[in-house]
């Protein structure tokens, strides 16, 4: 048997080896740029590549793509029976959870050989196609719709769209009785549109040409030149970032100013949009608040002095009530993570020990109520609720062995009704073929680290090769939910795991702030230690364990791989965030002010120096490295190419053992990924077979 193993192992080495001698593995051009920081000089013979569009640029991506394509030639036939099983679990004509908007019933459908969804409104009983993504998206090699709005009497139709992956969206207008599209467009846009009450008023966001910063609101008027449109707001403090929303009651348009530690809202009266805004709090370093409008008064969710955030009460705007009342103190063991406020009820999401439940608050009597599962590890989130008088509410559950399943509360009855469940339609999946767990992993400083994971019933979890995922950035939570792709791995035999680890607010907003600015390195030791105890505790093999993460998920795998380079058998980094000195010192790259409050600011030393101690880019050295598949986008505006492209270049200039490294470029995508579903699935057929293949799995 041990014969048989050695045999088969030797033979995958072999083909791979013959493979990188068919196909050249690319050498970068060096050109050595001095860069000098707090008299701190560095070298970078990579600093060339952000030249955009240049013929050495073009022709590297190209030889890296070639190269690339070559190793993965011999693996299309695994990768043609991944897309089999995914397309025998996931329904070719699957249909999205109906929702309400403005009265009116839509769903989003998927038709078997198309790419896109398309939009149908139920009327009178039938359902009516209301919007083609599909015939938007003929002849394009990326399409994306952003955002779409009918107006409140419903005679014209808003829609934003990128063709190009950047995230720089057009606003298109329907005439809704003719089907018309007018000539008139709005360009360059962050794709967000809201319809003042009048029924001819548009807000929209512009972005900062170079950096591609949300700064400026500004309303357009229907049949009006968009070149004469009114600025409505405009962010000067290049930190903060604009949004804009429309409240619940329908009675404010709502522009949210906001860095990662400071917000401020202004409200704008949406019956007379020509009006001028009214700041609701004004901005107070540290501050962040969201406030809802009621009948009543304001309720707001604030920070001031509750890191797990509280929720007050104004009678008035502020300026005339500046005393709030406190309804649902701090509890720092309960992190409030979202709420609307409805006219008799307010829901909060919230997060007790890591796990999600939906609170819930009458307004008249002040009787609270929970929802909440007995469950180790789940997803639970509130749906679209689009109705401000609505007796119910809408919820989402799923877990990593269940899919979604979407509810409906009844505030009066309180209870719970299925109202719409993602069917599986492989008459071979039941839940109960598969186990989820959480487990808890000691991290470097006592911390205990929650690990949600889930593999196959019967599976010899001793002699199981691991994935494991991670993010840590911003205080996102990746969630523990289900995915019909993931059981091609768990099927073979994989263990998969998720790392909620520091950086994230898995555990609370101490759980993020311990994973930021001079406390990053948490956030890389955290997951070391998760991949240590998970083999030590032989929930997998710990010769066979994998990582996974993208953007700043591909920081962490960056820094990781450097840390900790014999723990990973191999890595899959996703649009990684791994040239984090030289990015952060360049002000002119899309959104990299604003990320000086997640990172720090290297301009001052300090912090430069803690950054240069785990950029992965300015860390590669010259030691044994695991096996890499790294993705970009050329026209991905969060993490430029060039990131991922310098650092494959350095990783062959340093590495000193064989190990493939890879880097596929899609040329026709953006920070996401190749738009429509074939693409999206080819390219998670193509992570797991890389993974797959290192296991010297075939079929």
């Amino acid at each position: 048997m041990m014969k048989a193993k050695i045999n088969l192992f030797l033979t995958g080495m072999t083909l791979i080896m013959n493979t990188m001698i068919a196909q050249q593995e690319p050498k970068a051009p060096k050109h050595d740029t001095v860069l000098v920081t707090h008299k701190h000089e560095r070298i970078d013979p990579y600093f060339w590549m952000n030249r955009r569009d240049s013929k050495e640029v073009l022709d590297y991506i190209g030889a890296e793509n070639a190269y690339s394509e070559a190793y993965f030639k011999r693996l299309n036939s695994l990768q043609e029976t991944l897309l089999q099983e995914f397309d025998r679990r996931i329904d070719p004509n699957e249909e999205s959870v109906p929702f309400f908007f403005q009265g009116r019933e839509f769903q989003s459908k998927n038709s078997a050989g198309k790419d896109y969804q398309d939009i149908f409104e139920r009327v009178n009983g039938r359902q009516v196609l209301f919007f083609s993504e599909n015939e938007r998206a003929k002849g394009q090699s990326f399409y994306e719709l952003a955002d779409w709005a009918p107006s409140p009497d419903n005679t014209m139709l808003a829609f934003s769209e990128d063709y190009v992956g950047r995230r720089k969206y057009t606003i298109f207008f329907r005439d809704e009785k003719t089907r018309k599209i007018l000539k008139e467009q709005i360009r360059e846009t962050d794709g967000s549109l809201v319809w003042a009450n009048d029924n001819k008023t548009v807000f929209y966001v512009k972005k900062d040409p170079e950096t591609l910063r949300e700064f400026q609101v500004f309303s357009h008027v229907l049949g009006t030149d968009p070149k004469k449109d009114k600025l409505v707001f405009e962010e000067k403090d290049e930190r903060f970032s604009v949004g804009i929303s429309k409240s619940l009651t329908t009675k404010y348009i709502v522009i949210t100013t906001e860095s990662s530690t400071t917000s401020e809202q202004l409200f704008i009266n949406a019956n007379h949009p020509e009006l001028p805004y009214e700041i609701f709090l004004p901005r107070k370093n540290g501050h962040l608040y969201e406030a809802d409008d009621h009948e009543n008064g304001f309720y707001v969710t604030s920070n001031e002095n509750a890191p797990n955030n509280k929720i007050l009460y104004y009678k008035d705007w502020p300026s005339k009530a500046p005393q709030p009342q406190e309804i649902i103190p701090h509890d720092p063991k309960v992190l409030i993570s979202d709420k609307i406020t409805l006219k008799r009820h307010m829901v909060l999401e919230t997060r007790i020990n890591g796990l999600e439940q939906i609170q819930l608050l009458d307004l008249a009597i002040g009787r609270k109520s929970t929802i909440a599962l007995k469950e180790e590890t789940y997803t639970l989130k509130l749906g679209y609720n689009d109705q401000y008088d609505a007796p119910f509410i809408y919820y989402h559950y799923n877990s990593m062995t269940t899919p979604t399943t979407v509810y409906k509360y009844h505030f009066a009855k309180e209870n719970s009704e299925v109202f719409f469940m993602k069917k599986p339609i492989d008459p071979a999946f039941s839940p109960d073929l598969y186990e989820s767990k959480r487990v808890w992993a000691t991290a470097n400083d006592g911390s205990m680290i929650p690990i949600s994971l889930v593999y196959k019933k019967g599976t010899n979890l001793e002699k199981a090769p691991l994935l494991l995922y991670g993010y840590g950035s911003y205080g996102v939570n990746i969630p523990a939910s289900f995915s019909y792709t993931r059981l091609s791995l768990l099927d073979r035999g994989f263990v998969y795991a998720l790392a909620h680890i520091r950086g994230g607010k898995y555990m609370g907003e101490t759980w993020y702030e311990n994973g930021k600015f001079l406390k990053k390195k948490n956030t890389f030791t955290d997951f070391i230690n998760c991949a240590e105890y998970l083999g030590m505790k032989k929930y997998c093999d710990p010769d066979k364990i994998y990582a996974q993460g993208g953007s700043a998920g591909g920081l962490l795998m960056g820094a990781v791989t450097n840390m900790a380079p014999y723990l990973w058998k191999g890595v899959i980094a996703q649009v990684p965030f791994v040239d984090v000195v030289s990015t952060m010192l360049d002000e002119s790259i899309p959104l990299t002010v604003g990320e000086y409050e997640e990172w720090g600011n290297p301009n001052d030393e300090t912090y430069f120096n803690y950054m240069l101690s785990y950029s992965p880019f300015d860390n590669v050295r010259k030691m044994n490295y695991p096996a890499m598949l790294i993705t970009t986008g050329y026209h991905d505006s969060q993490v430029q190419y060039w990131e991922p492209l310098k650092w494959i270049a350095r990783l062959r200039e340093y590495r000193t053992n064989n190990n493939p490294l890879l880097l596929d470029c899609n040329m026709d995508a953006g920070h996401g990924g190749g738009s429509g579903r074939t693409n999206e699935r080819k390219e998670w057929a193509k992570e797991y077979s890389f993974i797959l293949d290192l296991e010297g799995v075939e079929k």
